[in-house]
């Protein structure tokens, strides 16, 4: 039976045709996976690449305690001066210079945190740490040129003591500064050295308020400028005494956060 034209099923498509799609599809998104994986590797052999060139590893340990090094001989030589062992010039020449000794190792560790790859602490933590390590010699450096300035040649008791503390708040972070190293070991230790650290300051705080007692009952209405002058040595040493509580809260926020 014939059936009429209208009535004719369409014709078969050829079979080829959705073969040759299909391929051309499958043939893109292979090309695609290939690109995309040569991407990804490049990038990461990029990233090894300059990983490959940053130091692996800082000295940070080793920078720590040649600065706290700079701090016992600048807090050794400023005892001296207060105490008028020698001649005052050499101390305050030999303070300067360990001044500028914990500067150049300041600078480094600045410059290591930058391009060291793995730190064993936070990069805030380092440069908090020694960035105050850098302020307490900054202080005796301060000291020392006020005294400079002034041509001061005699020191009330209470100056020397004030000194006298410094120097053994600069004995303590020497100690501290090493057990930095194992922090979970070293937690204990550590412990009493930043409270003894704070304790000599609140010891500088009485002979600061007493020495200015003492002070402006010896000046009077008639040698301002010597109590001017004296306060502001009074203020310096003070302040150093400040400082080194800083490092104090400083090592013991490293304790708290790692061990």
């Amino acid at each position: 039976m014939c059936l009429p034209p209208d009535k004719w099923p369409p014709p078969a498509r050829h079979p080829s045709v959705p073969v040759r799609r299909n391929g051309q599809k499958r043939l893109a998104c292979r090309l695609s996976r290939l690109h995309a994986r040569r991407a990804i590797t490049e990038r990461s052999f990029m990233v090894a690449w300059f990983q490959a060139l940053m130091p692996k590893q800082g000295r940070f340990f080793e920078q720590f305690e040649a600065h706290a090094a700079t701090l016992v001989a600048g807090a050794d030589a400023l005892q001296q001066l207060f105490s008028g062992d020698g001649a005052i010039a050499q101390h305050i020449a030999e303070i300067e210079h360990r001044e500028h000794e914990a500067d150049d190792i300041t600078r480094a560790v600045l410059q290591d945190v930058r391009r060291v790859f793995v730190t064993p602490f936070d990069r805030s933590a380092i440069t908090d740490l020694i960035g105050v390590m850098d302020d307490s010699i900054d202080q005796m450096h301060q000291t020392a040129m006020t005294i400079d300035l002034y041509g001061v040649t005699a020191f009330a008791p209470d100056m020397r003591a004030m000194a006298d503390l410094a120097a053994e708040a600069a004995r303590v972070t020497a100690e501290a500064i090493p057990l930095l190293r194992k922090l979970d070991s070293n937690a204990p230790r550590l412990h009493q050295l930043t409270e003894r650290l704070v304790a000599l300051e609140g010891e500088v705080d009485k002979h600061h308020a007493q020495g200015l007692r003492a002070l402006f009952k010896e000046c009077g209405d008639n040698q301002t400028m010597r109590f001017i002058v004296d306060r502001e040595i009074y203020s310096h040493l003070e302040k150093i005494a400040d400082r080194f509580e800083d490092i104090a809260n400083e090592i013991q926020g490293l304790v708290i956060d790692h061990a």
